[in-house]
């Protein structure tokens, strides 16, 4: 007697089998098709796709094959067909009969990010849990700033001279290049100044970020280039917010930093050092630490730990509103790299930051 059965994955390969109750225990082989994603008349690398995002703003979408290896299962009579995701086939006979079945164990790396702001909005690993943080007010109209993952704050921090933490978090940023290196798939964005930048800063200036993601880590390199024939002065920070329930959230690594604490009065922050090991949120929390390690570690309070690398940032911000945002305070705390310290660029000159997300 034969049995068969057909299963579509997820990836959209369709696998047939068809064995006989007399048939020696084999493996068969299954291929897997690996295209160019693209999108009008641009053609991106594996791994990166374009598509419509919230409010019709276009996003990218980045995915990683390196995920956990899964299992797909079809049983059909007195047949159980085990499918692997690295693409062998096992088949053998069962002693019960049984009834068709689908079981999806497979799962994948996932990342978005808006072009809108440059905005990562979303860093999926493999479990399928996204340690990102969007605010439920976020509003995706190509105007207002996405509040929430991880917002760029440029040319300026905080309050100062142009609207709150600068304008590249509020303009369109280009898709300059986009690569898959060992099926790890990387996108690079670009920002130039227009009448609308130069209406509040009146520089040249070019802006690279390049999102790479990677099984179970997000990273990214941010490059800051002066195209103007004279110097200007900026300063910068990744505004990250993660998931977390924060009574349980402590980050560890700041021990022995200068801080600038502003609370109560965000206006005239009082200076300080951190004395403890891990640093906790049980109410309002809004503190710069200068001077911050390479490394630190997000415990979000959700079972997961984060370590968050950088170079050449610098600095640090910690930041949960708590009361002041009620809706949501308990879910997301923002661990965040900075450039506090104000930085000048002469003509034709660069600087570049990095950061690594990784969950351990």
């Amino acid at each position: 007697m034969a049995a068969s059965c057909a299963l579509t994955l997820p990836s959209a390969i369709s696998v047939s089998v068809s064995v006989s109750s007399n048939s020696p225990r084999r493996f068969r082989r299954s291929r897997r098709v690996v295209a160019m994603a693209s999108v009008g008349q641009k053609v991106y690398a594996p791994g990166v796709a374009v598509s419509e995002g919230n409010g019709g703003l276009p996003k990218i979408d980045l995915k990683s094959p390196h995920g956990r290896d899964g299992i797909n299962i079809c049983t059909a009579l007195n047949w159980i067909c085990i499918i692997w995701d690295l693409g062998y086939l096992l088949t053998y006979p069962s002693k019960f009969q049984v009834t068709i079945g689908f079981f999806q164990l497979t799962q994948q790396s996932e990342a978005e990010i808006y072009l809108f702001g440059a905005c990562v909005t979303s860093w999926k690993v493999p479990s399928g849990k996204d340690l990102l943080f969007v605010r439920p007010d976020a509003v995706f109209n190509g105007q207002k700033p996405i509040s929430g993952g991880i917002p760029h704050c440029f040319p300026q921090f905080g309050p100062g001279t142009m609207q709150q933490h600068g304008f590249a978090r509020n303009m369109n940023w280009s898709i300059t290049d986009s690569e898959a290196n060992e099926g790890d798939p990387a996108v690079t964005l670009e920002l130039k100044d227009d009448s609308y930048s130069r209406s509040m800063w009146d520089f040249s200036f070019q802006a690279l970020y390049k999102v790479a993601l990677h099984s179970t880590s997000l990273s990214t390199t941010l490059k800051i280039t002066n195209t103007d024939d004279k110097p200007f002065s900026f300063n910068s920070a990744l505004h990250s917010y993660f998931s977390a329930s924060i009574s349980g959230v402590s980050v560890k690594g700041l021990k022995g930093c200068k801080t600038l604490n502003k609370d109560p009065d965000p206006k005239n922050p009082l200076e300080g050092k951190e004395e403890r090991e891990e640093v906790t949120f049980p109410g309002f929390v809004d503190c710069i630490y200068l001077g911050a390690p390479s490394e630190l570690t997000l415990d979000n309070g959700l079972g997961d730990k984060i370590v968050i690398s950088n170079a050449n940032w610098s600095d640090a911000v910690l930041w949960n509103p708590h009361l002041q945002m009620e809706a949501c305070y308990k879910d997301f705390v923002c661990v965040e790299n900075a450039k506090i310290e104000t930085l000048q660029l002469g003509p034709n000159q660069s600087w570049v930051a990095e950061q690594k997300i990784e969950l351990i």
